[in-house]
């Protein structure tokens, strides 16, 4: 497996506008982000050539522009923060952290069945 690089805050947000879509180009990215961030096209293109950098995504030139698309999966994306979190926050200790989660949560009782049977699934294994 690849390593997936470390992203920011920001940069998820970039991420998430070419998971949802791509390939786009820079001033598209720049759109679709206009409504959820009150960021200059200069700050989104910083964004964007910061992942190019960081092996998250890729281009493609198609004439004078760049299309941008994603160069890892969400997922791995998301596996990657989740374990980073486990190690940083708890010790790598995962009971504790699902134990203040599910403190946390607000679980009807639909999640609380579907929760149920994935433990007994872990079980299992």
């Amino acid at each position: 497996m690849k390593k997936v690089p470390r992203i920011s805050e920001s940069e998820w947000m970039v991420m998430r506008v070419l998971w949802e879509r791509s390939p786009l180009t820079a001033n598209e990215v720049v759109e679709r982000l206009s409504s959820k961030a009150r960021w200059k096209p200069k700050t989104v293109k910083t964004l964007i050539d910061r992942l190019v950098k960081k092996g998250a995504v890729k281009f493609e030139k198609e004439g004078r522009r760049h299309k941008y698309y994603p160069a890892i999966g969400r997922d791995e994306c998301i596996a990657t923060e989740r374990q980073s979190f486990l190690r940083r926050v708890y010790g790598g200790i995962t009971k504790p952290m699902l134990a203040a989660f599910l403190e946390d949560a607000e679980l009807s009782a639909d999640d609380i069945a579907e929760l149920k049977e994935i433990l007994e699934q872990k079980a299992e294994e």
